[in-house]
């Protein structure tokens, strides 16, 4: 069960990461430079392809759980499913336009810059609600059956940019991770000696 909790704070913990990388591509609409879509693309995908296939359904089947543990805990779980579905159709909007921005299609940059800004809002909002709303409660409440139908919710799939080895098309986004965290180790070190 332990592990369980943990592996869904890895994740969100993961989600965040990739959502400061979005943040500074928008980030750059306001100081009117050009963002990377394609990175922008990477990024959301990513989030679209785990997120919503593989890490929500399990926390669906784990709302549903809880609530029937917990009554109290319908009304703040009926609004984070309602996220998801949310978040959802917010990626595939972001999606959408990202892509007419890369086949150069015409399509505004505010109109991109919204997409992304309410995509990241809804999503902040979400993983911060789930981290102080529903972990404490799942990890007090839900049992190792409970854990067991969780884990039936989706199919165990390794993550394919967390994982042990990320796919081609998170090869690139890995390279930058691990540039970035590299960077930082630097300067911690440079700070401290």
């Amino acid at each position: 069960m332990t592990s369980q909790i943990a592996q869904w704070h890895a994740e969100h913990g993961n989600f965040s990461m990739l959502l400061s990388f979005l943040e500074e591509q928008v980030a750059r609409f306001r100081d009117r430079e050009s963002p990377d879509y394609h990175l922008m693309l990477e990024i959301v995908s990513y989030l679209r392809e785990f997120g919503d296939c593989f890490h929500h359904p399990r926390e669906d089947a784990a709302f549903t759980i809880l609530a029937t543990h917990d009554p109290r805990m319908r009304l703040p779980i009926n609004r984070l499913q309602q996220d998801h579905r949310v978040l959802a159709v917010a990626g595939e909007e972001l999606v959408a336009r990202l892509n007419q921005v890369i086949s150069e299609t015409y399509v505004r940059s505010a109109t991109v810059e919204a997409a992304a800004a309410l995509y990241l809002a809804y999503y902040r909002h979400h993983l911060a609600a789930e981290e102080r709303q529903i972990l404490p409660h799942a990890r007090l409440l839900l049992t190792a059956q409970d854990w067991k139908v969780v884990a039936r919710a989706a199919p165990s799939c390794p993550d394919p940019l967390f994982g042990s080895t990320p796919t081609g098309t998170y090869l690139r986004l890995a390279g930058l991770m691990a540039a970035r965290s590299s960077s930082e180790k630097k300067q911690g070190s440079a700070a401290s000696g």
